[in-house]
Formats: structure tokens, sequence, C-alpha cells
């Protein structure tokens, strides 16, 4: 794969045999973002478990202290006092079956976080394909299956996030923009690392945190010292 000038350039600030230290490599994440916008900075990590097996599954959400950066869009899928609730919260969009075409049909698309209450799980079951090859599909576990879709709302707003494991058993996902101060993303960062260490599952064995990366948009991975998160 060919690369940029700038990613080579800030390519060379990473010695890729090294594993920082969060310090350093928040810094390094910083000073490799040289974009002329404003990156997001993601966070990889591998665990030492096998996602196949059910027991073996890592999911869950965190609210990260200083948010994502980016303005969330909630999609909430309600009736009655839970739809008037969620329009009051400050949800993007509310509404029941007569959302369904306009997903299914019109591959409408302008949300990143469905929030249903349980009775709507029949409707939302319907998208289940279009929904959860997205990430998109509610789920108890991540709280967007709720009857109290205020308080889903407000935390989603505030920066809370969903993890879970893909196929390679990493976890993918953003801890803040690189306009945000170091200390916000350590901050971000181990509060993540945190909730997905409390998240271990009691069939897991061996080595835990097999590897943590953090990289921007366009800049290279930098591995930090798992030993040091833990």
């Amino acid at each position: 794969m060919k690369r940029g000038k700038k990613y080579l350039e800030a390519a060379k600030l990473v010695d890729r045999s090294v594993q920082y230290d969060v310090a350093e490599a928040v810094s390094l994440v910083k000073k490799a973002a040289v974009a002329k916008f404003d990156e997001t900075i993601e966070a990889h990590i591998r665990l030492g478990v096998d996602g196949r097996h059910a027991d073996q599954q890592v999911r869950g959400a965190v609210i990260l202290p200083h948010g994502t950066g980016k303005t969330v869009r909630v999609l909430v899928f309600a009736k009655g006092d839970k739809a008037a609730e969620a329009e009051a919260a400050g949800a993007d969009y509310v509404g029941a079956e007569e959302l369904i075409p306009k997903i299914q049909n019109e591959n409408w698309f302008e949300f990143d976080v469905v929030v249903a209450t349980p009775d709507m799980m029949g409707v939302v079951g319907r998208l289940g394909r279009v929904l959860g090859p997205k990430g998109l599909m509610p789920n108890p576990k991540a709280g967007t299956v709720t009857m109290d879709v205020a308080k889903a709302i407000t935390d989603i707003k505030a920066g809370k996030i969903e993890y879970r494991l893909d196929k390679t058993n990493i976890i993918h996902v953003p801890i803040g923009k690189a306009s945000f101060t170091e200390q916000q993303l350590m901050d971000n960062l181990q509060t993540l690392v945190s909730a997905i260490i409390k998240a271990k599952p009691a069939a897991a064995k061996g080595q835990y945190l097999r590897s943590v990366t953090i990289a921007s948009t366009m800049g290279p991975g930098i591995k930090l010292n798992t030993a040091r998160l833990a």
C-alpha cells in the first residue's frame, strides 16, 4: 500500500519496535496527526479471548469522561409517553413502525446510535439485517434497549461509547480528537481500558490484554506497554 508523504513523515516519529508508556504514546499520536482536519484518535485493543465462544464475548458500554469530540445523532424507537420523553431529552429522531420503510427502502442512515424501548424490539428486529452489520442494533448490554430513554440519550450525548469484539478479537473505539489535550486523551483511554478489564470473561485464560495500539485517522499506529495499563 502506497503511503503519502505526510504519513511517512509522521511514521518517522514512531519506533515500531517500542511499546510506549501512555503519556509518551498520547504525545506521539498528537504529533503524528498532521491532516488538515481534526483527526479522530482510535484505540485498537487485541484481547486474549475467542469471541466465537459465547462465554468469551466481550461487549459493553462506557462513558468517556471527555466524550469523543463527535456530535452523536440518536434515533429512538418509542411510542406515547416514551416518545415524548425521548424528544424532551434531545433525541435527534423519534419514531416507530413508520421508520422501517424509510431505513429499508430509502437507505436512510442519518443517525449514529439507535435506542429502543423493550416493547419496540419486535419492530426494530425487522431491521436486523440492515442495522446488525453496521453495529447499530440496540442491545440491553450496551444500555440501548431500555425504558429509561432519557438517561440513555443523556449518556450517549455525554460521550457514552459501545465496545465489542470484531471477528479477529480486537476492539476498535474512538477515544477523542487530535485537538484534545494529552490529559483528556489519557483519561479517556484509561477509562476505556479499565472498563474492558472489568468485562473480562471468567472463561478467558492467559494474557487478557494482548496488545493496545492508538492511532489517529491518518497517522501510524503506536503500541502501548500493556503492563502499565492493567
